[in-house]
């Protein structure tokens, strides 16, 4: 007898769950027509740019430098590269920047201190900050009195960058009498300068010595009469007027 032939069972596949492809699908195609109208809208373009910190530096010029304008993308550029390019302007020490959604950026600038103002050669006033940037004096900013004048000195100086940076080394309370600054260079030391205070005394030291010999130069100030203070490798004060020894002898002595 001829052997009979079971049939071979075929094995159950799992149907693909079509279903849930579909509802994915959707989902993203969901998603991308959600984004591509947001980016459409008002509600992802800048709207207000403030900014606030600056005194001597426009607004103008540091909107223009951080490259933003109002209805361009909010999410176009990050903090960070807005902050890399104001940073790229010589007067700006720090810079903070928010991003408020939607479409309002906050950008604070913090400037280097003043250190000392100066006079050009058309006689406009300009403030010298601690970076050794010179930068016009707006008119409705007031001069810190406190500051000394730089006079005689060559716009692109090196040593009034370095003299800029000692100052702001220095407290206020120890420059306060310091008015004039002058270069006063010598082959011993190129860096010397001559000063001249508002309690008429004349000093002559170096840049390079400044933060370390002005605690002397404020305690002449303030025991001996004017004179002339030298402030090098050793320090020196000659009053202008010498002592009289007639004058200090008591009445009826003779010297």
């Amino acid at each position: 007898m001829p052997k009979s032939q079971i049939p071979v069972l075929k094995e159950n596949r799992p149907k693909r769950n079509t279903n849930r492809k579909v509802v994915t699908i959707l989902l993203l195609l969901f998603i991308v027509l959600l984004a591509v109208l947001f980016f459409r809208s008002s509600m992802s373009r800048i709207s207000a740019i403030e900014i606030t910190g600056n005194v001597y530096t426009a607004t103008s010029e540091l909107l223009d430098k951080s490259g933003l304008k109002e209805g361009d993308q909010f999410f176009g550029t990050t903090a960070s590269e807005i902050i890399e390019r104001l940073k790229t302007i010589k007067a700006v020490s720090t810079v903070t920047v928010d991003k408020q959604f939607p479409g309002t950026i906050h950008i604070k600038v913090q400037e280097y201190p003043t250190v000392a103002y100066e006079l050009d050669s058309s006689g406009a006033l300009k403030a010298i900050l601690s970076s050794g940037t010179s930068l016009n004096v707006p008119p409705t900013i007031g001069v810190a009195v406190e500051k000394p004048i730089l006079t005689q000195w060559k716009p692109n100086d090196p040593l009034k960058a370095k003299l800029s940076q000692a100052l702001a080394q220095i407290p206020n309370e120890l420059t306060t009498d310091i008015s004039e600054i002058i270069p006063n260079p010598t082959p011993s030391f190129p860096d010397q300068i001559r000063m001249y205070t508002k309690s008429q005394f004349e000093v002559i030291t170096t840049i390079s010595l400044l933060t370390d010999k002005v605690e002397y130069l404020n305690q002449v100030i303030e025991t001996e009469r004017p004179g002339k203070i030298t402030m090098l490798e050793a320090d020196t004060y000659v009053p202008f007027i010498p002592d009289d020894p007639e004058n200090d002898a008591e009445p009826g002595t003779k010297p």
